[in-house]
């Protein structure tokens, strides 16, 4: 048993002597033998390689585009005075609203009408996308005595901001929408609807 040990002994250290040397023979040939490389380090973390950084440029801005502004006015019924709703509401023609630009270097202040649907419009000629954010319609008068106080829905009477509509790339103009806008009955006036 102690001689089988020391056996296997000697032919572990023959073996690793042979694997460190530098040649090995056999026969009249002899080949070069590299050292061992050191076996790799198992990982469970595999490095991807680290990528080439994409070059940087700075942001451009989408190209400016003239601004029109868009909305509807209505007449509460005065069963829903003092409610957000319009419910039973009509639209309103003739309604007078305010597009004001507060911006410091060229202020707009534009004013337009309601049509037969109760629908304006504005395409003021100097304002762009870039101002567009310092601007808010206000609701200003009714031209019916009955529906004349202007209610706060949708910011009509404190001055509502522009929201942005669906934009066609290749048009010249930025679609924003604002309201829908109403006026109410005053609360002293009888209800008839």
């Amino acid at each position: 048993m102690a001689f089988a040990r020391s056996t296997f002994t000697f032919v572990l250290l023959q073996l690793s002597l042979l694997l460190c040397t530098s040649t090995i023979v056999n026969g009249d040939n002899e080949y070069p033998v590299a050292p061992p490389a050191e076996a790799p380090h198992p990982s469970h973390h595999h490095h991807a390689p680290t990528p080439t950084p994409t070059p940087t440029y700075p942001p451009t801005s989408p190209p400016r585009k003239f601004v029109a502004v868009q909305g509807m006015v209505y007449c509460k019924s005065c069963k829903y005075r003092g409610v957000d709703t319009l419910l039973a509401a009509t639209p309103l023609p003739g309604a007078l609203v305010k597009l004001q630009c507060n911006n410091t270097k060229y202020p707009l202040v534009e004013q337009t009408k309601t049509d037969k649907n109760g629908y304006f419009f504005f395409m003021p000629q100097k304002l762009t996308t870039s101002g567009s954010h310092k601007c808010k319609v206000f609701l200003v008068s009714s031209p019916i005595v009955t529906c004349g106080v202007p209610t706060n829905l949708h910011a009509g009477a404190a001055g509502a901001i522009l929201f942005p509509t669906v934009i066609q790339t290749e048009s010249k103009f930025a679609l924003f929408t604002v309201g829908p806008f109403a006026f109410e009955p005053h609360k002293n006036l009888p209800c008839t609807n």
